[in-house]
Formats: structure tokens, C-alpha cells, sequence
């Protein structure tokens, strides 16, 4: 017998609040079966596809089992990547929001360990991280596992496939025997079941039949693309498919308000969607994304499940889902009630290996495709309005045919020159030209034609950081463009002082470039831009040696560096 709601698994008061306020209805078939004997205590091997809610099905046990009286971490989570300790640091938190006193601490790499370090100092109940982490805090002591009472496997098959196998067995060591132990995995390979006969007693082996872990309508695709590049193949997307209701998705809130201002500056109609916003306000833009007065909605996967449209036509994965669980939550917005939809991943080289893991644990094909050039976006669009122009003429062609008249004759246009605008006008051509030609997981090759002109265009901006911190030419042109989407071909001469980085920049882009580039880190540093005065530019000019790149300034190429700093401060002082 099915059960029809959380209220009759062994939940807490609590527990059920929670769940009801992350609007989960009804238990899945994983959390249905895995919760009872969890709470039980019993160990578990569980075989789930993606998607259903394995996080919650380990989770509720976990908490309910951990006792705030009891000052020591008493569960452990292990998973295979930083972006999923996060995530599942962020679901737990969501289940404890009505249970209050226990403290739950990621441990990743790429964080300053030092500050895990205090963060363990207070004994968290629940620690969640990764293999490779934890290991680095057992050596230095700063990680004690001895009150641990259960631990949980994330992903195994993707542990052992990272080569985790031994951090595994090693972490284990540190934990009592007398313990609880829980498998969580997309697939039951020979290498977990050899695990769980190690470390399990008699496990309740849990398999939930596959059944359609995507929808069968959905289209996915996905593009390599480097991270500078991401922007212009968005906008190349948005303008190929002219979808009425599109979704894309970003891993943090910081990514989804940069890109929502982007798109606005490139004249699309786009709202954010996230978890820190309120209510009210999540509310306004879903009506808004519902009756069409935005087409694109930008959003986190702690937002995904609010989004109920049934007539979304395409998601795009800007940043590449954490997991395969929230890549099928994703997708899962569009192809809905028996439509059709489309899907495409963002990918960059290092995330080749994450997504042929994505298409085993799915057991599902995503085709490579290209970014589209203009060329073939202009015939996709021209075809797509001489389809709808037939399919108008019969109703409109007659009260058409004297608007166009009366047109032609205000204007002092010709019915060829007009139509020509007017196509122009519908296809969105002027917008098609702000973006840069060519687009492509290669580095762009910088040409001379594409370069702007020297004049009052260009500001210089002012970097917090210089060789004193380390900074190169390469830092300053690499976190410009892969931070704000403005191509490296638009930035003129780049230099660095002992405290200060220069480089200019176009006039009309300085203030987004300022605001994205004051909440970034650069050498592990908090960065504070501004425009530079023309006396700091000076005096910082005289002690250092600008660094010519291939971008700006045409005629401002000359062969001394004594004849480059005049130049460029020159070129301040005369302005």
C-alpha cells in the first residue's frame, strides 16, 4: 500500500512543518521505503534514479536520529563533489528550520581551511564534504569522528569512480563500528556491493525501479563553451528558438542577478528567481513569467520547484548542475503535459567527465551541438515569420495592405525599403549586432576591424590589488571578461603598479564592470573597483611599465616603453 503523505511515515511535528513549507506533497518510492527502516536504524543500500529525493530520504532520519544534548559531531555525510556538499548542507538546513540548536558544517576543498578549522572547533552534529577534505582534517586532528552514530554515502558509484575508494575506507576507520551506514547510489555496481559487505550488517537493500528519469519529449542538448563566452551564446540561443517562455539556471543568487542585469542591457525581458527572495516577491514574478510580460526567468535549483508552467519551451543550464538529481530537476520544467521542449547544457572541458557521469546515472544520450552563428539564426527567423506571414493572410492581408500604404507614403519610403525595415525591426537585428560575430569554445582571435576607436569611449578601471599581490596582466583581462561577459577584444592597455591594477575599459559598460567586479575574489582577496582619477592614473603610471595587449588603442602602438607611459597618461592629462 502506497503511503499518500508524509504524516503517516515516523516523522517529527517538526520535520513535517519543514517539509510542507518545501512543498513536498507526497513521499517518493525511495523516501517511502528508506525512511522507516532509517529511522529504525538500520543500514541501507539504496538504488534510486536521479531526481527523486534521495537528499530528503537519508536526511529526515539523519536529523531525527542527531540529539542536541550531545556537543560532537554524530553524523557524517560523505559526497563525491563541493557543489553537492553545499547543496545538501542547504536542503538539511531547510528540514532543521523548525528544529532548532543543531549546527551542520560543509567541508570542501577550495574553501580557506583555516576557517573550516573554527567552524569544527564548535563540534558540529552533522559535518557534510567531501572525501578528500575530510581526509586533510584527520591528519590535522581537527576532525574527531568518535561519537559518530551514522554515515551516509552520497553518490557512492560516483565516489569510487573519482577514485575515492581509499579515502573512503580510511575515513570509516575513524568511525565507531557500532554505527549506522547508509548507500545511496544511482547504480548497484560490484564495487559498491563489495563495500557494503565490508562495512554493512545485514542492509535492507532498497531498488526503485526505473521508470522515465526524464521526459520523453525533452530534447537535450548541450554546448562546450568557455566561460568568457557564455553570455554571447545565451543571447545566440534566446534569439535561434524565439521561445515565448524559456528558464535558465544558475548555481548561485550572485550569478542569477549579474545575469538578469546582462540580459536587460541587451534588451531582453528577464526577471531572477531565487531562495532569498521573499514571498511576495517570488509570487510577482512567476505572475509575471505566467501572463508572458517576461519571457526569461533566471533561476537557482533551490527555486526550481516553485516553478509550475506548464507552456515552458526551452531550459538552458547556464552553470552545469551540481548533480543529476537537480539536472533532471531542471529539465523537468519544460516537456510538460505532454509537450515538447528542449534543453541545453553549458559545458566547459573540466565538466566532460561530469557529464558522461550524468548520461550513465540517467541512462539517457545528450547531443553535442554548435553555437549558432548569425547567418543561421537570420534564416531560422526569416523562415519562422514567412510561415506565420502565410498563415495570417487570409484574415489579414486586405486592412494590411493600406497600413502599409499609408506607411510607405509618411515615411517617403518604398514598399521594398520599408519591408526591409520592417523585417529588421521584428527579427531583432539591431540587438543580433551587439553581439560579437563570432562565438566559440576557442579563444577569440583579436582583429584589428573588431577593436574600438581611440576618443572618450574608454575609462580606466581601477583594481585594490597589484604586484604586490601577485597580480598579472593575465589576472586582470581574465577576471574582467570571465566575471562580466565583456570580451577581452574591448579592453585597451592593461598596467599594474605595486598596489594597484589599471585597465581601460569602454565608457558604457564601467558601471556594470565596477558593480560585478566589487563582489569578486581575485588571489584569495576581496577586489574594490573604481574609476581611476587622472592623478592616480599619473602616479601610477611613472613607477610602472604598461603591459601592451592585443586589444584597443590602434594608434596608440608605439615600439619603447618610455613612449607607451606617455601615451597613456598622456592620453588622461589630454582628455
Amino acid at each position: 500500500m502506497e503511503t499518500s503523505s508524509f504524516s503517516q511515515l515516523p516523522i517529527s511535528p517538526e520535520i513535517l512543518s519543514a517539509i510542507n513549507d518545501m512543498g513536498f506533497k507526497t513521499p517518493s518510492p525511495i523516501q517511502e521505503q528508506a525512511i522507516p527502516f532509517a529511522v529504525e536504524g538500520l543500514d541501507i543500500v539504496g538504488q534510486a534514479q536521479t531526481g527523486t529525493g534521495k537528499t530528503i530520504a537519508f536526511g529526515i532520519p539523519m536529523v531525527e536520529k542527531v540529539s542536541v544534548d550531545i556537543t560532537a559531531t554524530q553524523a557524517l555525510v560523505l559526497c563525491p563533489t563541493r557543489e553537492l556538499a553545499l547543496q545538501i548542507t542547504a536542503e538539511i538546513k531547510r528540514l532543521l528550520v523548525y528544529k532548532k540548536g543543531i549546527n551542520v558544517v560543509p567541508i570542501y576543498g577550495g574553501q580557506p581551511i583555516e576557517r573550516q578549522f573554527s567552524l569544527l572547533r564548535r563540534s558540529p552534529h552533522i559535518v557534510i564534504g567531501t572525501p578528500g577534505r575530510m581526509m586533510d582534517h584527520l591528519s590535522r586532528k581537527s576532525l574527531k569522528l568518535d561519537n559518530v552514530s551514522m554515515v551516509i554515502l552520497d553518490e557512492a558509484d560516483e565516489m569510487l569512480d573519482r577514485g575515492f575508494r581509499e579515502d573512503i575506507e580510511t575515513i570509516l576507520k575513524f568511525v565507531p563500528k557500532e554505527r549506522q551506514t547508509v548507500f545511496f547510489s544511482a547504480t548497484m555496481s560490484k564495487p559498491i556491493m563489495d563495500l557494503t559487505k565490508i562495512y554493512q550488517k545485514n542492509p535492507k537493500i532498497i531498488k526503485v525501479e526505473r521508470t522515465a528519469a526524464t521526459a520523453p519529449k525533452i530534447e537535450q542538448r548541450y554546448v562546450q563553451v568557455r566561460e568568457g563566452a557564455k553570455f554571447d551564446a545565451l543571447c545566440r540561443f534566446l534569439d535561434l528558438y524565439n521561445h515565448k517562455l524559456s528558464v535558465v539556471f544558475c548555481k548561485t543568487r550572485r550569478r542569477v542577478s549579474e545575469l538578469v542585469e546582462k540580459l536587460h542591457m541587451a534588451n531582453y525581458y528577464a526577471d531572477a528567481l531565487h531562495g532569498d527572495m521573499k514571498q511576495a516577491s517570488r509570487d510577482g514574478v512567476m505572475s509575471k513569467f505566467r501572463a508572458g510580460k517576461i519571457n526569461i526567468l533566471v533561476a537557482t535549483d533551490v527555486a526550481a520547484r516553485g516553478i509550475d508552467v506548464e507552456n515552458i519551451e526551452a531550459v538552458f543550464n547556464y552553470d552545469f548542475p551540481s548533480n543529476a538529481e537537480y539536472y533532471t530537476h531542471r529539465i523537468g520544467r519544460t516537456g510538460r503535459a505532454g509537450k515538447e521542449g528542449i534543453s541545453v547544457t553549458f559545458i566547459g572541458m573540466r565538466e566532460l567527465k561530469s557529464l558522461q557521469y550524468l548520461e550513465r546515472s540517467l541512462k539517457c544520450s545528450i547531443t553535442s551541438v554548435e553555437i549558432p552563428s548569425n547567418n543561421v539564426i537570420e534564416k531560422i527567423r526569416v523562415q519562422s515569420i514567412a510561415d506565420k506571414l502565410l498563415g495570417m493572410r487570409e484574415k489579414h492581408l486586405d486592412k494590411s495592405k493600406e497600413a502599409f500604404t499609408a506607411l510607405c507614403a509618411q515615411s517617403s519610403l518604398s514598399s521594398e525599403d520599408a519591408g526591409s525595415l520592417l523585417l529588421a525591426h521584428v527579427m531583432g537585428i539591431s540587438k543580433a549586432a551587439a553581439i560579437e560575430e563570432e562565438v566559440s569554445s576557442r579563444k577569440p582571435k583579436r582583429e584589428k576591424k573588431d577593436l574600438p576607436k581611440n576618443g572618450d569611449d574608454r575609462v580606466v578601471l581601477q583594481l585594490s590589488l597589484g604586484k604586490m599581490d601577485r597580480m598579472r596582466t593575465s589576472d586582470v583581462v581574465g577576471a574582467i571578461a570571465g566575471e562580466t561577459g565583456v570580451s577581452s577584444h574591448n579592453l585597451g592597455i592593461v598596467f599594474i603598479s605595486d598596489t594597484k591594477s589599471f585597465a581601460e575599459v569602454p565608457q558604457e559598460h564601467a558601471d556594470f564592470i565596477i558593480k560585478v567586479m566589487n563582489d569578486v575574489l581575485m588571489k584569495g582577496k576581496k577586489v574594490r573597483a573604481k574609476i581611476a582619477s587622472d592623478s592616480e592614473v599619473i602616479a601610477a603610471d611613472k613607477s610602472s611599465r604598461p603591459e601592451r595587449r592585443g586589444g584597443g588603442g590602434g594608434d596608440r602602438r608605439r615600439s619603447g616603453g618610455s613612449d607607451r607611459r606617455r601615451s597613456f597618461s598622456s592620453d588622461r592629462r589630454g582628455r
